[in-house]
């Protein structure tokens, strides 16, 4: 039998050590190390030593890139030369951020600071919902309802109506030029604040007519005193910089009452039937404009057009290309559509629809744009409103994106903040056909030929002719309509770039209509179609305003300059009632279509850009030409847009040093007036969230696909390759494919052969597709054997439905001003961050020499 080796000296010393200290023989170093300075805990208590030991381990191993298996010598060198690696990220990602937070949260801030303050918030909320148990409920829809019962009450009394106005201009009088003390200034704020918030909770447009006063009273109060109080300047430097700022507020408070005015009382205007006999109906011409759009972007919309319910033999599609591109032409005659052209290509798409309007001659004429795509209904729910009235010239429908613009794109906010558009087309028109002053915005809409060509087609005077041409008619006498239904969808600009272009355009336009054609100058127009003109073109002035209001603290902060002759106490007892009650009632009347505190955004973006055309064309209407927004393009790699975030970062760089200026300020030579160095410091601050979130737009990310995915769900059928078929539903769609959700999980291989059937009304359409992508439930499908007719069958299952964007703002989060504010002053960080990223990017490819890696 053979003898068990004895152990060594050195193992044997290893386990007389290893006992004394409580640690296996065969431990790691690590613990050896650790048990040789703390020794083990009592049984049951945490070993706080050996936790923090395989932390600081693994930190370590991870900030000198070491494998576990990595020799001594590898671990030497690891501490005298890391490898390159990519740098972490300062900028949140806000997709995934949100995606983590569920779809409804609006705002990782909010979740912060709620869960820091979460033991004070859930004993206040605990105290509201046991006070609240307790007392009545208030039937706020009854409340609702009783008010407008009083209202028709009211207005069935002769006269009553003009004496209640006459007496509310005097009372209105009195209250803005009654001075008050500070104390009692405060006190009325308060009250007004209680009635606005009481008020905000009743339904009805009467309770918000009443916001609508009581903010005309705060801010008729506050331009009082701030003409008789405040413009008593020290020197005449502070003259200059204040009177720049008072004429800037002249301009807000001028757009603010042509504003509720605008938008008191939005008509939606339902759609009027046709006649039952359809060969009373009338001819229709549909122009579908185009220039340098590739083939991909136009050919659905002239297909959809095709698709219109309307009789074959009254409706004649044209393409209308300005490129003279063969391509086009082709097209044209294998669809069986229209195809004109021009040699002398003058006036851009003004001067292109002029030319059709001379080859063609239906009794009316729907333009448009050649990525607007129009439903089915488009006709039938249009063309009912002229057979009604003999003199309505015009009937504009909404411009409906199903792509997300730069703003909903680089801050993932689409389909669920409202976009730049959604005021306008939501509000604004709505608000403008109340006073027969809808006007004509270039596509989606039908004009009746016979008033277009009295007043010459159109309008070619200006770069905005779609405006100018419905001034022209209003002119004339001829009403216009607007309907607030969906009716066609089209792309949105894919780039900043692109998008401040096409601003730029509107900008230089409005202002060459208010120079060539002002609204408040000659006949035809009433007084409050002149207010709604005026509205439209003065918005687009607003660049040097904003401009002012995002410098103007710092000529305090830099230089000591006062541009208020008040101080700092008087100042917040009549603006922030101006500003609040103001913010309150917008929020009332805009919530459903734009959030508190985003048009600031919008207009930090755009006011550089618009300050030169719009002064320009004011001075020379003549100068500018029209461009043409590019759609469908593509953007391969995120990247921060220095050429354009230019001037923003110059302007967030400026306000960051009047911070750090105000505070040397408040400790150092203007220690008597900390008020006033604080308020011009929050008022910096303010900018500073307004342009950090200017830059991030300018942050664009990635944009790789080719076709846009659109939400759609409406049942169809999978057909698998041995025969068997499935219901399921559709998830979205796309010109190139369509993404369905099955009822179980199915063993199918990207690139397998499937085909998939949808249905429109009784017809089903056989589409043969592939597997592009399989998650589980979630199926991708990429279209095969495409075809001209595949296509026309795809969009009338899809983008032509009757009822394909009724339901488009449904996901939409209702205005809040509060989570508004926060939201932005959170993209402003993040776009604070996103500028500091694409600093050390810039840094990093030049002093290292390597692009930053992808993610």
């Amino acid at each position: 039998m053979n003898a068990v080796p004895r152990p060594s000296l050195i193992t044997r010393w290893k386990a007389v050590v290893a006992r004394q200290i409580d640690v296996p023989v065969d431990a790691g170093k690590g613990a050896w190390v650790v048990r040789l300075f703390f020794r083990k805990p009592a049984a049951g208590k945490r070993d706080l030593a050996m936790l923090w030991s395989r932390a600081l381990g693994r930190q370590v191993r991870a900030e000198l890139s070491i494998a576990p298996d990595d020799s001594t010598r590898t671990r030497i060198r690891r501490l005298f030369f890391r490898p390159l690696r990519r740098r972490g990220r300062l900028e949140a990602d806000l997709r995934r951020a949100r995606h983590h937070r569920g779809q409804h949260r609006r705002s990782m801030l909010l979740g912060r600071i709620g869960h820091w303050f979460k033991p004070v918030t859930g004993a206040f909320a605990t105290t509201h919902r046991t006070i609240t148990s307790h007392l009545p409920g208030v039937p706020w829809d009854a409340i609702g309802a009783r008010v407008d019962t009083w209202s028709s009450v009211v207005d069935r009394v002769p006269f009553l109506r003009t004496i209640i106005l006459l007496a509310a201009a005097a009372v209105g009088v009195a209250f803005w030029t009654t001075p008050l003390p500070l104390a009692d200034q405060f006190n009325l704020f308060i009250a007004v604040c209680i009635v606005m918030f009481i008020a905000r909770r009743i339904p009805g447009r009467w309770p918000t007519m009443l916001m609508v006063s009581l903010s005309i009273l705060m801010t008729g109060r506050y331009m009082w005193w701030r003409i008789t109080q405040t413009l008593n300047f020290a020197t005449p430097v502070e003259a200059i910089f204040g009177y720049l700022l008072f004429m800037a507020e002249i301009y807000t408070w001028i757009v603010l009452f042509f504003g509720y005015i605008q938008t008191a009382w939005p008509l939606n205007r339902h759609p009027k039937p046709l006649p039952a006999n359809p060969d009373e109906w009338p001819t229709v011409d549909v122009y579908i404009p185009t220039y340098n759009e590739p083939l991909s972007v136009v050919s659905p919309t002239v297909l959809a057009a095709k698709s219109m319910d309307w009789p074959r033999d009254k409706l004649r599609i044209y393409i209308l290309d300005d490129g003279s591109r063969e391509e086009f032409n082709r097209f044209a005659a294998e669809v069986g559509v229209g195809y004109l052209t021009r040699e002398e290509h003058r006036f851009a798409k003004a001067g292109n629809i002029n030319h059709a309007l001379k080859l063609t001659s239906g009794e009316f004429v729907a333009i448009f744009d050649c990525d607007h795509i129009p439903t089915r209904s488009f006709l039938q729910t249009t063309m009912g409103e002229f057979i009604a009235d003999p003199k309505c010239s015009m009937v504009q429908t909404p411009h409906h994106f199903f792509s997300p613009d730069p703003f909903e794109r680089n801050y993932d906010t689409f389909m669920r903040i409202p976009n730049e558009g959604s005021l306008f087309y939501g509000l604004i028109q709505d608000g403008n056909d109340f006073w027969n002053a809808t006007f004509f915005c270039g596509s989606c809409a039908v004009i009746r030929r016979a008033p277009l060509e009295e007043v010459g087609g159109i309008a070619v005077e200006t770069v905005t002719e779609d405006a100018h041409t419905s001034l022209k008619m209003h002119r004339h006498g001829y009403r216009s309509a607007y309907l607030r239904i969906v009716q066609a969808a089209g792309l949105a600009t894919e780039s900043l770039s692109g998008h401040i272009g096409q601003r730029i355009r509107w900008a230089r336009g409005m202002a060459q209509i208010f120079r060539v054609d002002n609204p408040w100058i000659g006949k035809g127009l009433s007084f409050f179609q002149r207010i709604c003109y005026s509205n439209a073109m003065l918005h687009f002035f607003y660049g040097i305003p904003r401009l002012v209001f995002l410098l103007m603290p710092c000529a305090y902060l830099f230089f000591g300059l006062h541009v208020f002759a008040a101080d700092a106490v008087a100042v917040m007892a009549y603006v922030l009632p101006y500003l609040f009650v103001s913010g309150l009632a917008n929020s009332r009347i805009q919530g459903r279509y734009r959030h508190s505190f985003w048009a600031e955004v919008y207009e930090s973006v755009l006011a550089w850009y618009t300050v030169l055309p719009t002064t320009v064309a004011f001075i020379n209407p003549k100068k500018g030409k029209f461009n043409v927004t590019a759609k469908g393009g593509l953007i391969e790699q995120e990247y921060l847009d220095w050429a354009t975030s230019k001037p923003y970062v110059w302007l967030l760089g400026i306000n960051i040093a009047a911070l750090l200026a105000g505070v040397i300020r408040m400790f150092t030579t203007q220690r008597d007036e900390p008020a006033t160095v604080l308020m011009n410091m929050v008022w910096a601050m303010f900018n500073v969230a307004m342009l950090g979130a200017a830059v991030g737009v300018a942050k664009e990310l990635r944009q790789v696909r080719v076709s846009h995915h659109v939400p759609l769900r409406v049942p169809a059928t999978l057909i698998l390759a041995d025969g068997r078929t499935v219901a399921c539903r559709t998830e979205n769609y796309s010109t190139g494919g369509l993404g369905i959700v099955l009822p179980m999980e199915f063993a199918l291989k990207r690139g397998e052969a499937v085909g998939v059937s949808l249905t429109r009304g009784d017809a089903d359409y056989y589409f043969s597709a592939m597997v592009a992508r399989n998650s589980g439930l979630h199926l991708g499908l990429k279209f095969e054997d495409w075809s001209h007719e595949k296509e026309t069958q795809l969009i009338q299952c899809t983008f032509g439905r009757a009822d394909a964007w009724i339901r488009w703002d449904e996901e939409l989060v209702p205005d809040s001003p509060l989570h508004s504010f926060v939201e932005v002053v959170e993209m402003g960080y993040q776009g604070v961050l996103r500028l500091f990223d694409s600093c050390l990017d810039a840094a990093e490819a030049v002093f290292v020499r390597r692009p930053r890696q992808p993610d």
